[in-house]
């Protein structure tokens, strides 16, 4: 056997095999500690756990046992700890993807559970519509016309949509607004633009545009290129108009059960 100091034989002893004859030991204690001060040597190279155990085939609690005592100084100490930081943000990153994806594929999956759309069925849609975003009259103040406002011009064009083949509404009854942060001033004709695009309507179907000061302090997200401010959607002399879609949500809440 290969003669090996008092000390390293005290150590290593736990980790001898005997074979059963006094003469012949696994040596494999000797390829153990090998192992344990390469990863003393990593770990003192700035090398994370997981690093280390890709390249030291060991239990993690065998290594956690090897290098409890091992002193780093402040600069390995910043590198693992930015290591651990990047390792954080890659994991936070591949579920965000993740969680991307997924919302993609359900989306994707379920626009096909709406197939054609009838008219009743668009009817239906512009009253729930406009029961959530419209103005109402009141018994204070019944002669209110139809006024409709929205961000999104997915739901504006739906809307001005239902007015048309829903209500007989033609355009030159239409009057619209848009109304725009100060700071977005200078890209008035860019916001029109997209706005003429998204809802298909010409540039001239935009009579106003209103610009409102900006508060100082805002949680609004929309502050950048996106932004497009909200179009107010208002018909002329349609006050009895208004009344009736009024009939109309007290119909859907009588039928739904509502008092």
């Amino acid at each position: 056997m290969v003669k090996i100091d008092t000390f390293l034989k005290l150590f290593l002893i736990t980790d001898l095999l005997w074979l059963g004859d006094d003469t012949k030991y696994m040596t494999f204690s000797m390829s153990k500690y090998n192992l344990k001060q390469k990863a003393i040597k990593l770990r003192r190279e700035g090398q994370t756990y997981s690093e280390i155990l890709d390249v030291i085939p060991v239990a993690k609690s065998t290594l956690s046992l090897w290098l409890r005592e091992v002193g780093l100084s402040k600069k390995q100490t910043q590198k693992i700890t930015q290591k651990r930081i990047d390792g954080q943000k890659r994991g936070a990153q591949a579920q965000k993807i993740k969680r991307v994806n997924k919302q993609r594929e359900i989306i994707e999956s379920a626009q096909y559970d709406i197939k054609s759309i009838s008219n009743r069925e668009l009817w239906l849609i512009g009253i729930a519509l406009y029961w959530a975003e419209g103005s109402k009259s009141k018994e204070h103040n019944t002669s209110v016309g139809i006024s409709f406002s929205n961000s999104d011009p997915n739901m504006v064009y739906i809307f001005i949509e239902w007015l048309r083949r829903c209500l007989g509404i033609d355009d030159k009854d239409i009057i619209t607004s848009l109304y725009i942060h100060e700071l977005h001033k200078h890209r008035t004709r860019d916001i029109l633009d997209i706005w003429s695009k998204k809802i298909n309507k010409p540039l001239s179907f935009f009579k106003y545009v209103y610009y409102k000061k900006n508060k100082i302090k805002t949680n609004r997200k929309n502050t950048g290129d996106l932004y497009i401010g909200l179009l107010r959607v208002n018909i002329k002399a349609s006050s009895d108009l208004n009344r009736k879609i009024t009939g109309w949500i007290k119909g859907i809440c009588s039928n739904c059960g509502l008092v």
